[in-house]
């Protein structure tokens, strides 16, 4: 635990002070990198300090000292019949402990040392999931890394600055301007952040908890009892998707958002519910200091937005129903985080001035042709036994709260541990709030949240959301209602859970083997050398694409790839079509290249074939800066020198 927490720590303050060293000294540069990187490793030396170690053995409660004897005799008698208190043994990992962390080991060294490797003259990834996604992060890593002023302009829209949480490409610019190749900063970032996630949920929920995570899925994966071959069959028109291969390796800031998230799941479970069955009893003291619990919470907008936001409903669920001291010391952190988490959102957002995402959507995702035939259908294929499970969770926990609110003059006599709470539940006013019941239902409120509000232009993007209540509840799911059945129906549930999220698991990681190329080296090496000597701030008119070689080497453009910029928030069609007029070589293009503040133009492969029957009117009229077998780059605002005779 103290590792964990320590790393988490390191990357936090280390983006953070990045983030302010790059706004004092509008940008970054290597000793900026250098010192953000170094007060990091300070705060995760403190962190380390300060962190208790976890636990998962209940401390007995003290017994009452006996009075001793008057007589020597009969203390001495009395010592030597006192056994002495044995020390807790070690809890040894199970069967199943060591299973699932096989195949995560193997899903995290399959993904990410081959997550951008050279193969001859050519970039190419493993998984075509990746092929937008990991060149945009690219694109911001070396973006920040090129010394823009920060909080900078958005590199892919002209008339906005950046609205995404980066806060995990601005670490890896850290790392890329203290000369760690790029690749080996990907590779090991995925393979530390895999390290930190497996452990955040062996520590929240135990082995279920990390089968959970790998292997979640519905009935899609069960096509293999037909075609017996791996393949992953939730890739298409499925919207449960498999977590790791189309979230966790593709959307970067997660790799550190979920195990920072589990991390104060883990804390405050531990600091408001001490007497629950997997923490250790005693004193409300969580994991790890105030400060901590502060720093990953306020700043988790910088680095996943929706992991907030879930985080909040859950604060917010306890601040309403919470004993007084738990409110208190809710309300506290609320307070404190309110200022620094609004101003990351501000400044992500562009001001405030993006469009608002939230709109009312109910259903998800069910009445999109995309991935679903029918209503019933849709969330029979998707999510299986798992949704029944969860429905049935969350009558279960509401009904024994209900029932352990019942005086117990009117409630008949019972065995059943959940009518024993009073060392394991916290006060609600007359009530008693269970564990169970105070995760479950603002998990349960998360996923309705998520139903029927989409906060996002494209609706599958609430995944983000519902990942989170599904995490949560996978402890209380085993706990409170798998656990409780014979074994061969707990085998059986399990299989009907996860057997096709392993499926898909294992055919996504073997079916992208051959690789995909994204990238051209000798291309982006000749680019890089080039626009090196031009101004940073300066923004380049190109094709827009997610891989162009200016995009890949951190350089602005008038508009980067159409998914992208939808994804965002952006109506760019107006800009695209100004953008095209220009590349077509438009009477008027100079005054298209001003209204879009195009200083340079760039003209290569991919524009020679998008725009193949472009007049090219700039040739002979604007400078050429560099021109190579990559492509030419004109200056639209200097004239060409005139052709000797």
């Amino acid at each position: 635990m103290k590792a964990f927490s320590a790393g988490l720590t390191l990357v936090n303050v280390a983006t953070m002070a990045g983030l302010l060293l790059g706004i004092v000294g509008s940008g970054l540069d290597e000793g900026f990198a250098g010192l953000a990187l170094l007060l990091g490793l300070a705060a995760a030396v403190y962190a380390w300090i300060g962190t208790a170690p976890f636990s998962l053995r209940k401390v007995m409660p003290v017994q009452p000292p006996r009075p001793l004897p008057k007589s020597k005799r009969a203390r001495r008698r009395m010592k030597l019949n006192t056994p002495a208190a044995a020390p807790p043994l070690p809890r040894r990992w199970h069967f199943w402990a060591w299973a699932v962390g096989i195949v995560f080991g193997t899903f995290a060294v399959r993904s990410f040392c081959w997550l951008l490797w050279i193969d001859g003259n050519n970039l190419k990834i493993q998984s075509p999931n990746n092929l937008g996604d990991l060149a945009l992060h690219i694109t911001y890593i070396k973006y920040f890394a090129n010394g823009v002023a920060l909080w900078p302009d958005n590199p892919i829209h002209v008339f906005s600055s950046l609205r995404y949480p980066a806060g995990i490409d601005l670490f890896g610019s850290l790392l890329l301007l203290r000369h760690v190749d790029l690749i080996r900063a990907l590779v090991w970032t995925g393979l530390l952040g895999s390290l930190a996630t497996f452990y955040g949920f062996y520590r929240w929920g135990g082995a279920f908890g990390v089968a959970g995570f790998l292997f979640n899925g519905g009935l899609a994966g069960y096509a293999f009892f037909q075609k017996f071959r791996f393949v992953d069959y939730q890739a298409e028109r499925i919207a449960w998707k498999s977590i790791p291969l189309t979230m966790f390796v593709t959307q970067r800031g997660l790799l550190y958002a979920i195990p920072a998230g589990l991390l104060l799941l883990v804390h405050w479970r531990r600091k408001y519910f001490p007497g629950d069955v997997d923490e250790t009893a005693g004193a409300r003291r969580g994991l790890v200091p105030w400060w901590i619990e502060w720093s990953l919470y306020a700043t988790m907008p910088l680095f996943h937005v929706h992991t907030f936001l879930a985080l909040s409903i859950v604060l917010g669920f306890w601040l309403l129903i919470g004993n007084w001291e738990m409110r208190k010391q809710i309300a506290l952190l609320l307070a404190a985080a309110f200022v620094p988490a609004t101003w990351i959102v501000w400044m992500i957002t562009d001001h405030f001035q993006a469009k608002s995402i939230l709109a009312w959507a109910p259903g998800w995702l069910q009445s999109d042709p995309g991935f679903s035939s029918s209503a019933v259908n849709f969330w029979i294929v998707n999510f299986g036994l798992t949704l029944p499970l969860m429905i049935a969770l969350v009558a279960v926990v509401g009904w024994r709260t209900w029932q352990a609110s019942i005086p117990a003059r009117d409630r008949a006599p019972s065995r059943d541990r959940e009518a024993q709470i009073a060392n394991t539940t916290t006060s609600l006013g007359e009530r008693e709030l269970s564990p169970a019941f105070a995760f479950v239902m603002p998990a349960a409120a998360i996923f309705l949240f998520a139903l029927f509000v989409k906060t996002a232009p494209w609706g599958w993007d609430n995944t983000k959301l519902i990942i989170w209540a599904y995490f949560i509840c996978l402890p209380f799911l085993w706990r409170e209602l798998i656990l409780k059945w014979p074994w061969p129906v707990r085998a059986g549930v399990c299989f009907v859970l996860f057997a096709s999220g392993f499926v898909s698991l294992i055919g996504g990681l073997v079916v992208g083997r051959p690789g995909f190329d994204i990238a051209n080296r000798t291309e982006l090496e000749a680019v890089a050398t080039v626009v090196r000597e031009l101004p940073i701030k300066e923004r380049f008119a190109a094709f827009p694409t997610y891989n162009h070689p200016l995009l890949m080497n951190g350089r602005k453009v008038v508009l980067g790839y159409g998914g992208h910029l939808w994804t965002q928030g952006f109506d760019y069609a107006p800009i695209e079509q100004q953008l095209q007029g220009l590349m077509r070589g438009a009477p008027d293009w100079r005054e298209r290249a001003q209204a879009l503040h195009a200083r340079y133009l760039f003209w290569g492969r991919e524009e020679e074939r998008a725009y193949a029957s472009s007049a090219q009117p700039w040739r002979g009229k604007a400078a050429v800066v560099a021109k190579g077998f990559w492509g030419t780059i004109y200056d639209l605002e200097q004239a060409a020198p005139p052709v000797r005779q």
